[in-house]
């Protein structure tokens, strides 16, 4: 019998985490934190529940993580023009920065992972995760 999709795709997760930890523990961030500031790299200004949502983490432990990220001055919040009871998340120079340092690490690791593939094997793989995403949102 062969080993549960479900199985794989987690254990690979928890891999990639564990790696991620190790290559940022420098900066002092965490797997999640860094995939925050990735979320806002690409959709800078946007409110913490987007944020959480993109970040795949919960509306409480995004509450946590803004003030983390704002205390290094990572990221800073400003109030929406649109709605004055929301405010927006935004990339520091700093966040902008520590994200530039960790580009090229992140990359590596994203290498080695699929290292051993072709890279149609690896196209193939990045499109099948989209797929199975896709058909699971």
């Amino acid at each position: 019998m062969s080993t549960s999709l479900l199985y794989l795709v987690k254990r690979t997760e928890l891999a990639v985490r564990a790696r991620l930890e190790e290559v940022l523990k420098p900066a002092g961030i965490t797997a999640l934190q860094y995939t925050a500031l990735t979320v806002l790299e690409r959709h800078d200004g946007i409110s913490a529940a987007q944020l959480a949502r993109d970040s795949f983490v919960t509306a409480q432990s995004m509450a946590d993580m803004v003030r983390a990220l704002e205390c290094r001055d990572l990221i800073r919040r400003e109030p929406n023009p649109v709605n004055r009871r929301e405010r927006l998340i935004q990339l520091t120079d700093a966040g902008r920065r520590l994200l530039a340092d960790y580009a090229e690490p992140a990359r590596r690791l994203e290498e080695r992972m699929v290292g051993q593939l072709s890279a149609e094997e690896a196209g193939a793989f990045r499109a099948a995760l989209n797929e199975a995403w896709r058909s699971l949102s």
